[in-house]
């Protein structure tokens, strides 16, 4: 991108949610049983679990050591997203947070999984026998979920709050708390990925709850530059993959 970029960007996934818990890493649920206690709520409404409070509590601490203040703090509006930026932002005094304004952006929300939302793995593969070899075929970064949106979908709105960040918040230290395919669309777009890249993470590799990705700028006008990735502060609960 040729706009100036801000001096430091933290992305951060929100810590671990009802959903994770219940979905324990898989595509879809594997029974009812394991989808009761979400089941009806839409993906914008999911909460953290106790433990995923926990985790963003201890992060926070982390991120306050290791990075001081920020001047702007974005989520993506989601309850999950909001609760890990509260918990994070509680390490900070009452001072300290007067300082940093946050900010919902729906841009930087999580890709829509359509029409299987809520499905059991039984119930997927009979409500769309197809999907799976089409999966195959397109892969995880351009294939969309039926009714949902690829990972690619989500790169286009990503750009434009990137735009729209780099123009505002030139120079300024920023924390984005989101979610783990959108901070796949984040790496694509700051790191200039291939399709290959995007594809799937490899393997390990997945962004844990909580986990901290950094990148910095060595100065005005300079690119802004990965400097670790999937950091993780906290010892309580256990990292998951997915939305």
């Amino acid at each position: 991108m040729d706009l100036v970029s801000p001096s430091l960007l933290v992305l951060i996934r929100h810590a671990e949610s009802a959903r994770n818990q219940a979905k324990k890493g898989s595509v879809y649920f594997a029974d009812d049983a394991a989808r009761q206690v979400v089941r009806g709520v839409p993906d914008h409404l999911i909460e953290l679990t106790p433990d995923g409070r926990k985790q963003a509590t201890q992060t926070g601490h982390g991120i306050r050591e290791r990075f001081g203040t920020f001047d702007y703090v974005y989520t993506s509006g989601y309850a999950r997203t909001e609760q890990t930026a509260e918990d994070i932002l509680s390490a900070y005094g009452s001072d300290e947070r007067q300082q940093m304004k946050v900010k919902a952006d729906l841009f930087i929300r999580e890709r829509d999984p359509g029409f299987a939302y809520d499905m059991t793995t039984a119930e997927a593969e009979a409500a769309f026998p197809w999907l799976n070899e089409y999966w195959q075929t397109f892969g995880g970064f351009m294939a969309r979920p039926p009714g949902g949106e690829s990972l690619a979908d989500v790169t286009g709105r990503v750009h434009t709050f990137l735009s729209d960040l780099f123009r505002e918040r030139a120079g300024q230290k920023v924390m984005i708390v989101t979610h783990a395919g959108t901070l796949r669309c984040f790496r694509f777009l700051l790191e200039g990925w291939s399709y290959s890249q995007a594809h799937k993470w490899p393997d390990g590799q997945s962004p844990a709850n909580c986990g901290v990705t950094t990148y910095r700028s060595a100065g005005a006008g300079q690119p802004l530059e990965l400097v670790d990735y999937n950091q993780v502060y906290w010892t309580v609960g256990s990292a998951t993959d997915g939305i």
